[in-house]
């Protein structure tokens, strides 16, 4: 892939302007991401996928395999920084089926999926897998029809290196310890909806909108004998604060 890259770039470059820049490796690099089994390079994505399910779940490895991404989420070719590929399967939670009387509709065993998100199983089972490092971020490298593979960039946070780093040593301090079992990472983040700019986030009228939508779509229990969801009127939420009129 890297090859072929680097003969994109020795192509001359339209300008189209005095403000047009020359664009460099990691532009390329992410544009060949956006699409990666297209083209020339989807054989090669095969080939890997192929390489990878006869490999362990948790398997660290010596370079990221996406290193214009790992390179935007801190990731630094220095002694304390480890990534390590991860495979998660896709899918709902697999539950076994029960044997004892029960109608298959309350066996529990289909429509059940857990409320975390892939990219944050993979982090945690990095996590276990080398408890001494700290889960700084993670991406995703590829999938298929059974599993999803990403890359953990794990920090060492007692390595000097790590310790003097102005831009890592954040880490080494200890309320940062199993960040990634307290919904600190950026997918722990987003499963929490913690993340920056969405929407009214932490305002009132936002929690009564959220309410009002749950007991909307809430359905009565099956035994009531009309299972029909709630006909509830919501209106617009009174501003107490114009006063009377």
């Amino acid at each position: 892939m890297y090859r072929a890259l680097l003969g994109v770039l020795n192509r001359p470059m339209r300008v189209q302007g005095a403000q047009s820049m020359a664009r460099g490796l990691y532009h390329f690099l992410r544009e060949q991401w956006k699409r990666p089994f297209d083209g020339e390079h989807g054989e090669l994505m095969k080939q890997r996928i192929i390489k990878w399910r006869r490999e362990p779940a948790v398997v660290r490895i010596e370079k990221p395999t996406r290193l214009d991404r790992a390179r935007a989420l801190g990731y630094k070719a220095k002694q304390g920084v480890v990534v390590v590929r991860v495979r998660v399967r896709k899918g709902g939670l697999n539950r076994p089926r029960p044997n004892k009387g029960r109608r298959p509709k309350r066996m529990g065993v289909y429509g059940y999926a857990p409320a975390k998100s892939t990219r944050l199983i993979a982090e945690e089972r990095a996590a276990r897998k080398y408890p001494g490092l700290e889960v700084l971020n993670s991406y995703w490298v590829a999938e298929d029809g059974e599993y999803e593979w990403y890359e953990v960039i794990l920090v060492d946070p007692h390595h000097p290196a790590i310790c003097s780093d102005p831009e890592l040593k954040w880490i080494c301090e200890k309320q940062h310890r199993g960040r990634v079992f307290r919904g600190k990472t950026s997918a722990g983040r987003k499963m929490r909806g913690l993340l920056k700019s969405r929407g009214l986030r932490g305002t009132h009228n936002y929690k009564w909108k959220k309410k009002e939508k749950e007991r909307k779509l809430r359905k009565r229990h099956e035994a009531s004998g009309k299972a029909r969801p709630l006909e509830l009127d919501v209106r617009e939420k009174p501003d107490y604060h114009k006063g009377t009129q």
